[in-house]
């Protein structure tokens, strides 16, 4: 599989797309002045604990508080409350040593918020979720710092190795380096990425990430709540860091400071990947260059078309989505379970890429279209499974119901992306009303006669193609000829597909367009 990762910058923000196959499936976007991003950390002041939903709403500047639930405060909770005072006060040039710290007794599972977050400290907290509609950001304190190989997780002392790395021997490997080579105090979590990485690479990425997290305690010192501590990578180096492997091939890139940025990352996680970073600066807008422009028109919006003539219809609601599939004209053959499987097998792949590209969120229901046979049920299972291996959010596949409905679940972390590809009429402007047609004909007469009566002998009158037809209409007895004899003036008729129906403009013998 190719990848391509399309970047377009402009004043008030990135664009980011990425290809597979030359087919869109990521559409990312990163304002100027974003704030509240997942993995952003912030000094939090805790303004309200609610027992009855063992949860807490955390100042951290956003206009509406975040939320903390009991469930993602993390183990170490105390721990983060001692280290985030600790840090706040730190009077020493060098800084806290957090080799040294003392880690607090966990806290227990089925504990209540109001006995740890007791007093409303300040806490040190991470976007979980970003805010959505009118929902403030949604936190956990379970703190981690994601790298190219490694994810460092501060306060526990636990090495887990990625359940995607299929070799025993290797997992043992990477457990055994890891172990060797972690600092006091913290936990790793080794990516997939790592597998058949060196010792040192593994380590060097380590030494970054807790470089991090001493930049995170010197920003703490004589912090005050609330305030953003560190910011999550911007989003092209986030998507290098979690994406790039060997199937990317190309890096397009129009802006020449965020090009020799990406140049530097890819050069310092893989050196051998820097050919594939290119400037673009050819003139035309990028992603229309290279299709995107094209393919999110057609993408986007409440029907989708697949390519054998078969569609999708997806609609919102505030609960759930829901997808439902159509055949359209589209016939394999004449057997009407094989014609249902295939469509189905079609449209798996299109709404995999659907709900990548639009960032769905929480319950997705898809009405396939009824199949009898119960193998044929099990085949589009598991290709939906199939097809959706590549997306990186947490999501479930529940089996077909008796009903022919799949239900979908897909964590949400951002809000949806939503593009209007719809325009306004160029006749109604939106209005969905037009003047009558039957008036036409007396408007272009009576600027007509206007024109005749003011020295215009030779004028030429461009028009849409029906009402060319409508005007010429009878050879003798045509309204054009009437006009011709009644005014006195020699008029020529053009037609032009462009002009929308009741468009019509007048030209002068110079061929310049009279305004009215």
């Amino acid at each position: 599989m190719n990848k391509e990762l399309i970047i377009n910058a402009a004043t008030n923000g990135v664009e980011i797309a990425l290809l597979e196959d030359k087919k869109l499936v990521e559409l990312h976007s990163e304002k100027a002045d974003a704030s509240f991003a997942v993995g952003d950390l912030y000094l939090g002041k805790v303004k309200k604990l609610i027992p009855g939903l063992n949860a807490a709403f955390i100042d951290v500047g956003f206009e509406k508080d975040a939320f903390l639930h009991y469930t993602d405060l993390s183990p170490f909770a105390r721990s983060i409350l001692k280290f985030t005072q600790l840090s706040i006060d730190d009077k020493e040039p060098i800084g806290l040593d957090f080799a040294k710290f003392q880690i607090e007794p966990e806290i227990v599972k089925t504990g209540k918020i109001n006995e740890v977050l007791n007093g409303k400290p300040n806490i040190l907290v991470q976007i979980l979720k970003e805010p959505i509609a009118a929902k403030g950001p949604r936190l956990s304190c379970e703190l981690s710092l994601p790298g190219r190989f490694v994810v460092l997780t501060p306060f526990n002392e636990i090495v887990a190795v990625s359940k995607k790395i299929h070799s025993s021997e290797e997992r043992k490997r990477l457990h055994k380096i890891v172990e060797a080579i972690r600092p006091k105090n913290f936990g790793v979590i080794v990516r997939t990425a790592a597998e058949g990485k060196t010792t040192s690479e593994l380590h060097q990425d380590l030494l970054d990430l807790t470089e991090a997290w001493k930049n995170i305690q010197d920003n703490l010192k004589g912090a005050k709540a609330p305030e953003k501590i560190m910011s999550e990578q911007d989003k092209t180096t986030s998507i290098l860091r979690d994406l790039l492997n060997e199937d990317f091939n190309r890096i397009v890139i129009n802006d020449k400071n965020i090009y020799n940025d990406t140049k530097t990352y890819i050069q310092r996680i893989a050196p051998d990947k820097t050919e594939i970073v290119s400037f673009y600066n050819n003139g035309s807008p990028v992603f229309d260059h290279y299709g995107i422009t094209k393919q999110v028109k057609s993408s986007f919006g409440k029907t989708v078309n697949l390519s054998s003539g078969a569609y999708l219809i997806i609609e919102h609601t505030e609960a759930l989505h829901v997808i439902d599939v159509n055949s359209g004209y589209k016939s394999v053959s004449n057997n009407q379970e094989e014609n249902a499987l295939e469509t189905n097998l079609e449209a798996a792949e299109e709404i995999a890429r659907q709900l990548r590209l639009r960032d769905l969120g929480g319950i997705i229901v898809v009405d396939f279209i009824d199949m009898k046979i119960p193998d044929n049920k099990r085949k589009l299972q598991d290709a939906m499974e199939g097809f959706m291996k590549t997306d990186r959010a947490k999501h479930a596949v529940l089996q077909i119901s008796k009903f022919g409905l799949m239900q979908i679940t897909r964590q949400r972390m951002k809000p949806e992306v939503n593009i209007n590809t719809s325009e306004d009429c160029p006749v109604c402007n939106g209005t969905g009303k037009i003047s009558s047609t039957l008036l036409l004909e007396d408007e272009i007469e009576k600027k007509l006669h206007y024109l005749a009566t003011h020295s215009h002998n030779r004028l030429t009158l461009v028009v849409h193609p029906i009402v060319y037809s409508y005007l010429t209409k009878g050879f003798f007895s045509s309204i054009l000829k009437k006009w011709r004899k009644k005014y006195k003036t020699k008029l020529k008729l053009q037609e032009n597909t462009n002009y929308h129906l009741i468009e019509f403009k007048f030209f002068d013998q110079n061929e310049e367009e009279i305004k009215l």
